[in-house]
């Protein structure tokens, strides 16, 4: 631009000296006035300083017009439009109480450079500088924001701690000298979530009847902004406002930080169905971009509501009462609040007079119920409302089993070999079912109602037992039993009981089964132990064994008054010898197996033959003498089975041994000839 410009005549424009100077720390004023009626404005077209000061020089001359052509002349000549650009988000949104970043990019032509960069904010229509850069120094004013604002290397605003009152404009200036001066704004929005929705339930109980749209629940958002929004909601579908059924009335309070509270009281009318209904609410609001929801707990309201239905039930353990259990008859109404109810027994055949049972609440309970609580059952209730009469009835059946009685009855005795008919009898609500056991876990006798016994023996004494059970009727059964007792004299039975080591003793056992119970003695003197158990008694004798006793034996007795049962025993002795040679080949050969066996039978038969041919060839020769000294007839009793035979153990030589074989008779194998048995009977 050059330095000054000249003109001749009065309607030129004559400027000695334009000076042009650079950027000044303070923006321009938003709008320039000279001489009245002229006004300049430039906010949307920023005007380079010099400009302004050439401008301001023009608009002083003696003629307005004049001035303010040579102005434009001149800016016309600088180039005009300001060429640095800025730009800025429009919006920033930014969480309450967090920190926000306000960004200011700007760009200048060629290699040029920003002369300073202002930072303000709007409050009104008035501008407040927060921060001036020139030069890379930041210079910051004393505003509000003095401690809570800053600026980076890239000339970004951060404020920490936003509070509801940073939600304004800021503006971004930056002069770049002959480039011009640029500014662009933000809007910066503040958001706070509210705290989760608060339902309060009218809980004092809602009629159908209302006249008026009673108040169903009051749900409270608190702390929210900008201001959010309240929805109803009824078993999952939203509530609208309507004159006749539903009315919502909201209310906004702002709290003294600024921040917004929000009450919705929900009015709506109610039916018998909506007892069981769940009712919510629903809080809506805008944060960082996205609308957002919280939802309140889920609540059900006291519904009042005449009775229009009447039940009276029995519950019981079974499906079939039985005698002994507890049965509640429970008389309930579908009204809210249940209504008043009256509980009596029907007695047929009297007046219609009636006495009130005694319950709780409709509910009647019978501890043990007996055949006498069977009948019918009335509840009645009256509905305040419609002053209707209710009434419901219900039958009562108590299933019994009862008089059970045995004939004949105890003690029953009878003689051995007689017969004997036991009835039994029994009472009940239900056909019954007879089982006849002797003892109570034996198994079963017959069905029917009589049990026959023919020809008794004295193992038919004992208990006979009756069982009676009610049919279809699980768990109802009663058991009686008697005992039958037959008469008999003694009968025996014997017991064997060998000698045991090197004692020489027996032991004998002697049992006999009688009614009355018998007596049992012995024969000899020893030691005796009875052991008793109903009709039966066991007998055990330890007695020693001398040559006497095996000459005559023992005799057991069993004595009752109805007769005496004897049975004699016969013993044995028998002699063993030691002969451990003898005894070990025979085990020897015991433990071979059977082919080895047969192998050596072959080959003793074998020898035999041959020691046979050879004595018959002496004999022939002479050179053997033939005979009959020291033949002998060996013969052996035969055993009796009623007998018992006493093993001895014997320490005698075995010559004498051999003197017993002898005197036997009998001729033994290898194997055996360590046994020997004498006969002492005779």
């Amino acid at each position: 631009m050059p330095a000054g410009l000249t003109g001749a005549g009065d309607k030129g424009c004559s400027v000695q000296s334009v000076a042009l100077f650079g950027p000044a720390p303070n923006p321009a004023p938003s709008h320039l006035t000279s001489a009245p009626g002229l006004r300049l404005l430039a906010p949307s077209l920023p005007v380079p300083h010099s400009s302004l000061q050439l401008l301001n020089m023009a608009l002083s001359g003696t003629a307005g017009g004049l001035g303010l052509g040579c102005f434009l002349l001149l800016w016309g000549a600088t180039g005009g439009v300001s060429k640095v650009e800025v730009s800025m988000p429009e919006i920033v949104e930014v969480e309450y109480g967090q920190t926000a970043r306000i960004t200011c990019n700007f760009s200048i032509p060629g290699e040029g450079n920003y002369s300073y960069i202002n930072w303000f904010y709007i409050n009104k229509r008035s501008r407040t500088k927060i921060y001036y850069v020139a030069s890379g120094q930041v210079f910051p004013e004393d505003t509000e924001y003095k401690g809570r604002a800053a600026i980076d290397d890239n000339f970004t605003l951060t404020i920490n701690r936003v509070t509801l009152a940073d939600a304004r404009t800021f503006v971004c200036q930056v002069g770049a000298g002959s480039s011009g001066v640029d500014e662009k704004r933000t809007k910066l929005h503040v958001y706070k979530a509210p705290e989760p929705p608060e339902i309060q339930v009218n809980d004092a109980g809602i009629p159908v009847t209302s006249k008026e749209i009673p108040e169903i629940a009051v749900c409270i958002s608190k702390n929210g902004f900008p201001a959010p929004n309240i929805t109803w909601y009824k078993n999952g579908s939203p509530l609208w406002q309507d004159d006749n059924h539903v009315s919502i009335l909201s209310t906004l309070t702002k709290e003294s930080s600024g921040l917004y509270t929000v009450t919705s009281t929900l009015f709506a009318r109610v039916s018998r169905e909506d007892r069981q209904a769940l009712f919510h609410c629903m809080v809506s609001y805008h944060l960082l971009g996205a609308e957002r929801t919280a939802e309140s707990e889920k609540v059900n309201i006291t519904v009042f509501y005449s009775t229009e239905k009447l039940n009276l039930v029995i519950h019981s353990p079974q499906p079939q009462v039985r005698e002994g259990d507890e049965v509640t008859l429970h008389c309930m109404g579908d009204g809210n609040p249940p209504p008043e109810y009256s509980l009596w027994k029907v007695q047929e055949g009297t007046p219609l007079e009636k006495q009130e049972l005694n319950t709780n609440n409709g509910v009647l309970t019978l501890k043990k119920v007996r055949k006498e609580d069977s009948g019918r059952y009335r509840c009645q209730s009256i509905d305040l409302d419609s002053m209707a009469m209710l009434e419901k009835e219900v039958e009562l059946s108590v299933n019994y089993l009862e008089g059970l009685k045995i004939t004949p009855e105890a003690p029953i005795q009878l003689q051995q070999g007689a017969s004997l008919d036991l009835n039994c009898d029994a009472r009940g609500s239900q056909s019954l079912e007879f089982q006849w056991r002797k003892e109570k876990k034996g198994k079963v006798l017959g069905h029917e109602k009589q049990l026959q016994l023919s020809n008794v023996t004295i193992e038919s004494s004992g208990n006979y037992s009756c069982e009676v059970s009610a049919a279809g009727v699980p768990g109802l059964f009663r058991s009686k039993q008697v005992y039958v007792a037959v008469h008999a004299k003694p009968q025996l039975s014997l017991k064997d009981s060998p000698v045991s080591g090197q004692q020489n003793v027996v032991n004998l056992t002697c049992k006999a089964a009688a009614l009355p119970e018998p007596t049992i003695t012995w024969s000899v003197n020893g030691t005796v132990q009875n052991h008793r158990d109903h009709h039966r008694v066991t007998s055990n004798l330890i007695v020693e064994v001398t040559p006497e006793l095996l000459v005559s034996g023992v005799t057991c007795n069993a004595t009752n008054k109805l007769g005496t049962s004897s049975h004699h025993i016969k013993l044995h002795m028998r002699i063993t010898t030691p002969s451990p040679t003898v005894s070990n080949a025979t085990e020897r050969r015991t433990q071979e197996s059977k082919g080895v066996i047969i192998v050596v039978v072959i080959v003793c038969i074998l020898l035999i033959a041959v020691l046979g041919a050879v004595l018959y060839f002496l004999h022939k020769k002479g050179k053997i003498p033939c005979g009959r000294t020291g033949k002998q007839d060996i013969t052996r009793p035969d055993a009796r089975k009623d007998e018992i035979v006493v093993e001895v153990k014997s320490d005698k030589l075995p010559e004498e041994a051999g003197l017993l074989q002898g005197a036997n008779g009998e001729k033994r194998s290898a194997g055996d000839q360590a046994e020997k048995y004498i006969d002492l009977r005779n």
